[in-house]
């Protein structure tokens, strides 16, 4: 098994930015394709889920100090073939479970993209799930923005 990473990885959608909510989504670094999707990345093995969306948040945009989050009931699973470094975890690992988080973010707090992302949008709901690549992000984004407009 992989000593760095267990096959689970968690992700947060972040709203709103400014007074309407807009979504911020990530375009990936190494995917000639223009793969967007929320942030996310692998738990180490001492983590929960949510304390490897927040260590992958602060990672990936700089922000250390959101705002509230929220639970998503959304759990996704990913081809562990899709994971550069899933060879570690044996042959019986065919998926990563995937658990996502919403994250609020003041209109302050500027995103500093990591390496791992080439580019970054606040954009509205349709906008940003048609850009995303992965089902299971287009499902966490559609729950968030449902519970954020039940809320409203």
């Amino acid at each position: 098994m992989n000593a760095a990473r267990t096959p689970e990885c968690a992700g947060a959608s972040l709203p709103p930015h400014g007074r309407s909510i807009d979504y911020a989504i990530f375009r990936r670094a190494d995917d000639d394709g223009g793969c967007w999707q929320g942030v996310a990345g692998g738990a180490e093995f001492d983590e929960t889920p949510r304390q490897a969306a927040v260590r992958e948040l602060s990672e990936e945009t700089g922000i250390d100090a959101p705002g509230r989050w929220i639970a998503l009931d959304s759990i996704g699973s990913v081809p562990a073939s899709v994971f550069g470094d899933g060879h570690g975890w044996g042959p019986e690992v065919y998926v990563v479970i995937e658990r996502a988080f919403g994250v609020e973010v003041s209109a302050s707090q500027a995103i500093a993209l990591s390496a791992e992302h080439a580019d970054f949008a606040w954009l509205p709901f349709d906008e940003a799930l048609n850009r995303l690549r992965f089902d299971s992000n287009r499902t966490a984004l559609w729950e968030l923005n449902e519970r954020l407009a039940r809320e409203a």
